[in-house]
């Protein structure tokens, strides 16, 4: 059967060893999150999940959401998990206090979000899309909006969809056809349909508060003319009451190959009222507030799975008898050794532990950054934090998928048949870990979003952001004792890097389709060394606290810190040889040999 505790100890090493949390907690507006806080907001965040939404996970697969006539009705248990979870303040832990929020700083809420993922990734869709459509407010409605809304969707009894993709357009958006009317009295009538929407109806909340894109009867052509606007489920009165029905209906749900419990649904606008979020023709700008939240969010769901799975296959590696170590038996009064003898199997394993733990860190520097950029004091400091948050996010959301859903399938592996069937929990995370490949704009546009936006932005300033530390790092490290296993591999592969990134700079100015055609290898190959980079830290503070380890945490990662160097980051090389290829071969095919 599958398994989860909570990683609390590794989750702790990043928060407060491998970076300094003071830092985080000196920040205007994070005063109240004290050290003894997190450690208190974490316990308890380790309890609802391992008690409350792991044992719904396997059965809210299996029995999925129902629809009938654009009524959604969630699995067993969620409504009361959802109840318990609204209760306890998860709704609005990192939301502003302004609004009823405890204003969590996001390096917190990251750990608390890994925890859903692991544990019912399905149920963390609901508040996961709600804070996605309450940041997009946030940010950019009036505020006769926020009042009237944000309450009631950080208090969790009503919640929030991100309504973008249509049946003829996936990421092309300046395509859309849903249209918004002007009505006379500052509303308009929204008619269009969008599909693939998360949690746009279910029977969790008393009313879902629609983000939707739309086209002004004036707009421009293109994604210059997208607005952005807010259609309730229900309307509601000057005093926060409910009132009639908006004319905005679920047609059917999707039939998915994972998160079953999630309700995705196709959603009708039929003249429905809806009021405009910011100026009008600036939908994307608003959209991209709402993206970029929920691509941290979607790779922290790579994250949460692949740790569930290693979880599952660890103990199932220690406990499953069969075959003997290829050095002689180890447990000679059994009839077998525990498959965990055997190399390929520690492979496996080791391979899940040493990218989770390596994402964990990376994704901490990245919503450091985040709480950098959003608090403080110095706008300098903020620019410089969002220039780095801008140019990881597509890595963030990219890697961190990739790798959890090879890790999902790694859990399977060592459980061989077993993992193949139901009953022991494997496959199932194996389904809900591909769609994060492919939502909130799939891999292979994370790619190119880094290439050819993220790159030469400001002449590379966003690349600054990353190069500078890692070879300021590189340089005062690489020669000293006991260092040089984890820091000489990450100056060979941080010397590709930079050779790509230059290599592909010139090349893709000439022709657009060398970036193109190299894109996904660059994503992995920055992804690499930036892991690399935490990992070379990591060892760095194992070095110093082994000699006071009695639980062997410290030995554990150096030896983890010495595999990803060994084993992981080689792959290096051949993705800077795959992309030195240029994209002759690649585009040379004609059409009608496919």
């Amino acid at each position: 059967m599958a398994e989860y505790k909570a990683p609390l100890r590794d989750m702790r090493f990043v928060l407060t060893e491998l970076f300094d949390y003071d830092d985080i907690n000196q920040l205007p507006g994070c005063e109240d999150f004290t050290p003894d806080v997190v450690d208190a907001v974490l316990e308890e965040a380790a309890k609802v999940c391992e008690e409350i939404l792991f044992p719904i996970n396997r059965s809210g697969d299996e029995e999925g959401c129902t629809w009938d006539d654009g009524v959604v009705t969630t699995p067993k248990g969620f409504k009361e998990a959802y109840q318990t979870f609204a209760e306890g303040g998860w709704t609005g832990i990192a939301c502003d206090p302004v609004y009823g929020g405890q204003g969590a700083p996001k390096s917190i809420n990251a750990l608390v979000e890994e925890m859903i993922c692991s544990t019912n990734l399905s149920f963390g869709m609901y508040p996961g899309l709600s804070f996605g459509a309450y940041a997009a407010m946030h940010a950019h409605a009036s505020d006769e909006l926020k009042d009237k809304y944000l309450p009631k969707m950080v208090e969790g009894t009503w919640s929030g969809t991100m309504c973008l993709t249509e049946p003829h357009c996936g990421t092309d958006l300046g395509i859309i056809k849903t249209k918004a009317d002007p009505q006379g009295d500052g509303s308009y009538a929204i008619t269009g349909t969008k599909i693939f929407i998360s949690a746009g109806e279910h029977d969790l909340t008393e009313n879902i508060i629609h983000l939707v894109l739309a086209k002004l009867p004036d707009a421009p052509k293109g994604t210059k003319g997208i607005s952005l606007f807010l259609v309730p489920k229900f309307m509601v009165g000057d005093d926060g009451s409910l009132g009639d029905r908006n004319a905005v209906k679920c047609g059917s749900i999707e039939h998915k190959m994972g998160i079953k419990a999630s309700a995705t649904c196709v959603m009708n606008f039929d003249g429905a009222i809806g009021y405009l979020v910011g100026e009008p023709h600036q939908g994307m700008p608003a959209m991209f507030t709402m993206m970029n939240q929920e691509r941290l969010s979607v790779g922290i769901q790579g994250l949460g799975l692949g740790e569930a799975a290693y979880q599952g296959a660890r103990a199932y590696a220690k406990d499953r008898l069969q075959g003997r170590a290829l050095t002689g038996a180890k447990s000679p009064d059994n009839a077998a050794d525990s498959i965990i003898v055997h190399p390929d199997v520690r492979r496996m394993l080791l391979t899940a532990k040493a990218t989770n733990e390596g994402c964990r860190a990376m994704g901490m520097w990245v919503a450091r950054a985040l709480d950098t950029a959003k608090h403080h004091a110095d706008p300098v400091k903020r620019e410089e934090a969002d220039e780095f948050v801008q140019l990881m996010t597509p890595i963030v959301k990219a890697l961190f998928t990739d790798w959890g859903f090879d890790n999902t399938n790694l859990g399977v592996q060592v459980f061989g048949g077993h993992g193949y069937i139901r009953e022991w929990g494997m496959e199932q995370y194996v389904r809900d870990a591909r769609i994060a490949q492919i939502y909130e704009g799939t891999n292979g546009i994370q790619a190119l979003d880094l290439v050819g936006r993220k790159m030469p932005t400001k002449a590379g300033r966003y690349l600054r952001r990353f190069f500078h530390p890692v070879q300021e790092y590189i340089e005062a490290n690489v020669s000293k004792d006991g260092l040089g296993d984890f820091v000489q591999p990450l100056a060979k592969a941080f010397m590709r890097l930079q050779q790509a990134t230059g290599e592909l700079a010139q090349r893709g100015m000439k022709n657009p389709d060398e970036a193109g055609a190299a894109a996904t290898e660059f994503l992995r190959l920055f992804g690499l060394v930036a892991v690399g980079f935490m990992w070379a830290r990591m060892a760095e503070i194992a070095l110093t606290k082994q000699d006071d380890d009695p639980d062997g945490f410290y030995k554990a990662k150096l030896i983890t810190a010495k595999f990803y160097m060994e084993r992981i980051l080689p792959q290096s090389g051949a993705l800077f040889s795959q992309m030195m290829s240029g994209s002759s071969t690649m585009m040379a095919l004609d059409e009608e040999l496919f």
